[in-house]
């Protein structure tokens, strides 16, 4: 049984809110659009008045009818980590700032999933998409492209030239970050990589590979536990990597939740961080700031990635014949306590050079 305030809301229509404004059909139409062109006193005129009469915009008939449904749909694999919950964070900020509402979807890294979302996002539910992380882009970006509609990928490359993306300079990341091992003193340097068919990954196995040939160290493959971003990885492949013949004296992960499950490894080992092995790992999540000891790390500004990405994609919408954006966000070197020089494995000969 509804009450009188569920019957008024129920019946009333956007002829109803034009009446009560004092303006007309079209008026209300261009406010529930974002239209730019009316006055803000109109604007806040109308509002007040759907306010009022608690007029609920019908998303799906406006999109029948051929307008915006002032929705924008995301693409995740999950929401377990701090790396997403950032990225997270600067995209919702953007969309409040617009007026936009958010479409959420998990994939769980299935790449049925991702096929399945996309194809329902854009069959009206959504006016644009942004993909964070996608597993296997190939396999929908064709139909995004035939369909002409709006989509930003987030810290991936694309599959072509021709998609709109927003990511960070992980070789460079990941190159200053071995460096910076290297100078401690550390020439045995374990490497965890991340999932081998994101873009991402490679580069950051690329960039510490060019740190260790800059400096004149060996690639020993024995060095590289092949992981996938998840924490079991980093656990096992400190494992391996201390368990190694030649032990590494310090571990690089390629993100942060592989770097502090990497530290529990170290400490399993009877060996302590970083007086015995060192720790480093990439992200920034905030977590990374509160483990101990707070974790040494590659910055990416992942915050600033979903806001850029949101902007790019209302671009978009406002130009849907916007020249391609590619853009790569600059990393930062976090020095923390996680790092130290390799003192405590290796003794100094007479001539200052490492045993």
């Amino acid at each position: 049984m509804m009450d009188n305030a569920d019957q008024v809301r129920t019946k009333t229509t956007i002829i109803d809110v034009a009446r009560e404004s004092g303006v007309s059909y079209a008026t209300v139409s261009r406010v529930l659009n974002g239209d730019v062109h009316v006055k803000p006193k109109t604007r806040e005129r109308v509002q007040q008045v759907m306010e009022h009469l608690g007029y609920v915009v019908n998303r799906q008939a406006r999109c029948l009818a051929g307008g915006r449904s002032h929705v924008i749909g995301v693409l995740v694999h999950d929401l377990g980590t701090g790396y997403i919950g950032e990225i997270m964070r600067g995209i919702d900020d953007e969309l409040d700032l617009a007026h936009y509402d958010m479409m959420l979807h998990t994939t769980h890294r299935r790449e049925a999933k991702e096929s399945s979302y996309v194809a329902t996002l854009t069959q009206g539910m959504a006016d644009g998409l942004l993909i964070v992380l996608p597993r296997n882009p190939a396999t929908f970006m064709q139909t995004l492209r035939q369909r002409n509609f709006p989509y930003v990928l987030i810290d991936h490359q694309g599959t072509n030239e021709q998609d709109h993306a927003v990511g960070a300079t992980n070789w460079q990341g990941a190159y200053n970050a071995t460096e910076y091992l290297i100078k401690l003193g550390h020439q045995r340097i374990g490497f965890i990589t991340g999932s081998k068919d994101l873009g991402c990954a490679h580069d950051r196995l690329a960039g510490y590979q060019a740190a260790l040939r800059a400096y004149h160290l060996p690639f020993d493959s024995k060095q590289v536990y092949e992981g996938d971003f998840h924490q079991p990885d980093g656990y096992a492949g400190a494992n391996q990597l201390l368990e190694n013949q030649v032990r590494a004296t310090a571990i690089f992960a390629s993100n942060d939740v592989m770097a502090m499950s990497a530290m529990e490894a170290v400490r399993e080992h009877g060996l302590r961080v970083p007086e015995d092995v060192s720790v480093l790992g990439f992200d920034d999540i905030p977590q990374a700031d509160h483990v101990h000891p707070a974790l040494t790390t590659v910055r990416q500004p992942l915050e600033k990635m979903g806001r850029v990405a949101t902007q790019m994609l209302l671009d978009l919408l406002n130009d849907p014949q916007k020249d391609v954006s590619r853009v790569e966000l600059p990393t930062e070197l976090i020095v923390r306590d996680s790092c130290d020089a390799p003192q405590a494995l290796f003794s100094r000969n007479g001539s200052g050079h490492l045993e």
